[in-house]
């Protein structure tokens, strides 16, 4: 059998980057929970963003002041730490 499937990619929200899925972050915010998380299965329900698993990447997106407006989420102290505690990780 050929296993030539497409590798999925997505575009990191901080350097515009696109890379395959298993090499990102994904941060979901749930609008029935009203609550955002990095969602590491890649399957939780709600609406999502792909981040680099990189320092630069996750400062870059701290920065970013747009995402309640696009996203329709806040980006908190807390869900920063825990990025930085995941590209630590890595």
């Amino acid at each position: 059998m050929n296993s030539n499937k497409p590798v999925p990619e997505r575009m990191c929200v901080a350097c515009r980057q696109m890379k395959p899925k298993s090499q990102l972050t994904r941060i979901v915010f749930n609008k029935a929970e009203n609550r955002v998380f990095i969602d590491n299965t890649g399957k939780q329900n709600g609406r999502g963003c792909y981040l680099c698993k990189s320092k630069q990447c996750v400062q870059k997106f701290a920065k970013i002041k747009n995402f309640e407006k696009v996203l329709g989420f806040n980006v908190s102290s807390e869900l920063l730490a825990r990025l930085e505690e995941n590209v630590e990780q890595d």
